[in-house]
């Protein structure tokens, strides 16, 4: 076999994981989020104060090391160790929040700090940290396992399966699309200016960088003879075309009709195609293999028809984003914001067993409706997590007196916007780092990838050596997007 035909094989005909294992693993990024910001606080309370006394190199190797690294490492040489990972970094924060209580008078603490208190305090509405850090950390553990799964270190259950079960890169590409649709225009209520149809071809403007990318990918490919897994999407579809197509048919739903029945769209596409492919031939057609070279349609089929199941996770993307992106004022509010992701979680999880009990179980390939409501279930999950860490940050925040933590919330009665803004200018966080060009992140990390298998023998690489290179990879990617912030660069393609 050719080293094309190996690498093929390599990433072919896999079953997946757990759906426990890809919860655990959801845990990871929260810990990292607060273990970092638990470092600045103790820095601080050293100190004295954070600003100007640290040079941007020393944030990026702390940020590098706290919430990159971790990832690395849980996903290759402590994959199989991964509840002893999140033990320990639990036990971390849970040992530093007890050194910071204990430092304080008490009386003091019990005076200032109660949790009524607390509650009833007003944060400030500059953005909704959750939201940013979810869809950061998808993209970055996007990037870490685009490259990861060609090297033998990577566990073989993390990579995207071949018709059933539930592999991390699953989930990855379904997250993806919700995370894109938590900010879309229209869960943002931005799509109500103008008329309809200038939204509407706006969108359609603004998804060209997508359709060249998904071209530039292709051609590259087919010039290269770089390995490609055919029954991800097809011969020559890819998913940016997917992510492309998604966003204006959505843009062009929430046109016609009213965005906050944008969940009744999304069950009913997910619905009606989960009946089309139990009541007809669809599904067996989908999974063939031996009908590629027919037309685009039989090349492309599993990338075409899986854009339904993607635009039912999107619809529903535009919901949760219509809820969690309202104005709130208070930490109460948002502490039921928290409560209702955890709950909403647990609802389409017990959806999600029932589906796979009466009807199949998840499968990418086709997009069924087990997988839209896995991949919903897993990141409302995911963000209320993210939001727990938040609250506990703010709480520590408050009572520590260090409040110039980025990419968290602040109290309106702590900071000012000016002190906030000045915060996140001399204090950079690679959060706000890669948010600030998540596309621009995105494609890096997709061209990297490319650069790494054509230098590099990934399936004969050594473990030590892997562990390196994704080091190497995703350090490049960061400084790229790190160095932007600092000179204060935006690359848009619209």
């Amino acid at each position: 076999m050719s080293e094309r035909d190996l690498k093929e094989a390599f990433v072919s005909h896999l079953n997946g994981t757990s759906l426990e294992e890809v919860a655990l693993g959801s845990v990871l990024a929260p810990l990292c989020v607060i273990n970092r910001g638990l470092i600045l606080i103790l820095y601080h309370q050293t100190k004295g104060t954070l600003q100007q006394s640290l040079p941007w190199i020393s944030h990026f190797l702390l940020d590098f090391s706290v919430l990159v690294v971790p990832l690395i490492l849980s996903c290759t040489v402590l994959s199989g160790v991964l509840h002893q990972v999140v033990i320990s970094l639990t036990l971390i924060p849970a040992c530093v929040l007890c050194f910071i209580y204990s430092t304080h008078n008490p009386s003091t603490w019990r005076r200032r700090n109660t949790v009524s208190t607390f509650l009833d305090s007003h944060i400030q509405i500059n953005h909704v940290p959750f939201v940013t850090s979810f869809r950061v950390f998808v993209n970055v553990e996007t990037a870490i396992s685009i490259l990861a799964v060609d090297f033998a270190v990577f566990p073989r259950r993390y990579a995207k399966t071949e018709n059933y079960g539930t592999g991390v890169m699953d989930y990855g590409v379904g997250a993806f699309v919700l995370a894109n649709a938590l900010v879309c225009p229209e869960a943002r209520m931005k799509s109500t200016s103008g008329s309809k149809v200038k939204h509407v071809t706006r969108q359609l403007l603004s998804v060209w960088p997508l359709l060249l990318l998904g071209v530039g990918r292709v051609v590259s490919m087919k010039m290269t003879g770089y390995h490609e897994h055919v029954t991800e999407y097809g011969v020559h579809w890819n998913f940016f075309f997917t992510l492309a197509v998604v966003r204006v048919a959505a843009s062009v739903l929430l046109a016609v009709f009213p965005v906050s029945y944008s969940w009744v769209f999304a069950f009913l596409i997910g619905g009606f195609y989960q009946l089309a492919l139990e009541a007809s031939q669809l599904k067996a057609f989908i999974f063939s293999n031996s009908d590629r070279g027919k037309d685009f349609l039989h090349a492309n089929k599993e990338g075409l028809f899986s854009i339904i199941g993607y635009l039912a996770i999107y619809m529903a993307g535009v919901q949760i984003g219509l809820y969690v992106m309202r104005q709130r004022s208070r930490v109460r509010e948002w502490l039921r914001v928290t409560c209702s992701l955890f709950l909403g979680s647990l609802v389409f999880y017990a959806a999600l067993w029932a589906c796979q009990t009466l009807v199949e179980p998840v499968s990418r390939r086709l997009a069924n409706v087990p997988f839209c409501l896995w991949s919903i279930a897993q990141s409302l999950y995911f963000m209320s997590c993210l939001s727990v860490i938040d609250m506990v940050l703010l709480f520590t925040k408050r009572v520590s007196g260090c409040h110039l933590v980025p990419s968290s919330w602040n109290l309106c009665e702590k900071q000012s916007d000016s002190e906030h803004k000045r915060s996140e200018t001399e204090n950079p966080c690679l959060i706000q780092v890669v948010s600030r060009n998540q596309l621009l992140f995105f494609l890096l990390a997709n061209l990297m990838t490319g650069l790494t298998n054509s230098i590099v023998d990934t399936l004969n690489s050594t473990r030590v050596s892997s562990v390196c290179i994704l080091m190497l990879y995703m350090s490049i990617n960061c400084i790229v997007v790190y160095v932007l912030h600092l000179c204060k660069i935006t690359i848009k393609f619209w």
